[in-house]
């Protein structure tokens, strides 16, 4: 049984301008000691299909899908009470801006030390002295002065290796990590993708990243699910999807990532993502595709399987083969 299922997901937010799709029918499994890559532009769904799936969005967001387990349960079916359990003590989770996700007014020892009295029920000395290791884990000088410091004391790296130490504080099942290397340098990033593939690698942990960096991706994921405005249109096999990308999207991801080796203008993905709260009925990168028919204006393309776990949404696709035109 995988360790995390979803199956058809939904989210929309009821706003002034409308309804806002903002995941429209995602699905996608991980299994135990995996990892999965949720990969795209922002503004396509990638972080709030993981709020929703960790019942983690507002109540005046509507949520719906056939299945969301966890180890078996139903997530959308928990309690507020349930949820607390869960987070933190088996998902752990490490939010985009560690400035803002750390707590400007305690100390991190402070932060470090809750999660643990909370979901472990550990003393204070035990509690520190768990933080502490977690500290040395993660790489973190110094551990007993830097307990007392505040997140403002830290660097950008040093901020963000201590929301993974509090990610991680209670042992869980899988850590969820989004854009885990956003507005770090080239060198803290590489440490910081080193750390958690040491922390996969030696517990079995599962992972869950989320990043529009396609090198993160493809130096992390097992699986990789790549979204555009609401829909995960290409899923599979990580190393399968970088190597032989089926959508017009991925392939026009990969085409404008930098390259030092090459002349000339930097290749881009004409147009922007669409408006969420007028998304069209037919493929929602329409507008912006150099491979698009006047098929492509029909009802919205059914996945297709193109082997090895390789699923595609695209048109070009339809008939179970690439089509010309």
């Amino acid at each position: 049984m995988p360790l995390l299922e979803v199956e058809n997901l939904f989210a929309e937010f009821h706003i002034g301008v409308g309804t806002v799709q903002a995941v429209r029918g995602v699905s996608f499994t991980l299994d135990e000691g995996e990892s999965l890559g949720i990969v795209g532009e922002s503004g396509s769904g990638k972080s709030v299909t993981m709020l929703a799936t960790t019942g983690l969005l507002p109540d005046y967001a509507e949520v719906a899908a056939d299945k969301v387990l966890f180890d078996g349960r139903d997530v959308l079916k928990m309690t507020g009470k349930e949820l607390r359990r869960l987070h933190g003590g088996e998902i752990g989770m490490v939010f985009q801006d560690p400035m803002t996700s750390l707590n400007p007014l305690y100390t991190i020892g402070n932060q470090l030390t809750e999660p643990l009295r909370l979901h472990k029920n550990l003393s204070r000395p035990e509690a520190r002295a768990r933080a502490k290791e977690l500290l040395r884990l993660t790489n973190i000088p110094a551990p007993n002065s830097r307990l007392k410091q505040y997140p403002h004391e830290f660097s950008g790296g040093m901020r963000q290796r201590a929301m993974i130490a509090q990610a991680l504080a209670c042992d869980p099942k899988l850590l969820i990590a989004d854009e885990p290397t956003t507005a770090l340098d080239a060198t803290i990033q590489m440490q910081i993708l080193d750390l958690l593939s040491e922390l996969r690698d030696g517990s079995g942990l599962s992972m869950l990243l989320i990043s529009h960096d396609l090198g993160v991706i493809a130096e992390m994921a097992d699986e990789v699910a790549v979204m555009y405005a609401g829909r995960a249109v290409e899923r599979g096999n990580a190393r399968d999807v970088l190597k032989h990308p089926a959508h017009p999207y991925t392939a026009g991801l990969i085409a404008s990532r930098p390259d030092l080796g090459r002349r000339g203008r930097l290749a881009s993905i004409p147009g922007s993502v669409p408006d969420p709260a007028a998304l069209p009925e037919h493929c929602r990168f329409f507008e912006r595709c150099a491979r698009r028919m006047d098929a492509c204006r029909g009802e919205y393309p059914r996945e297709v399987q193109l082997g090895g776990g390789h699923g595609v949404e695209c048109r070009l696709y339809a008939d179970g083969g690439e089509a010309h035109g």
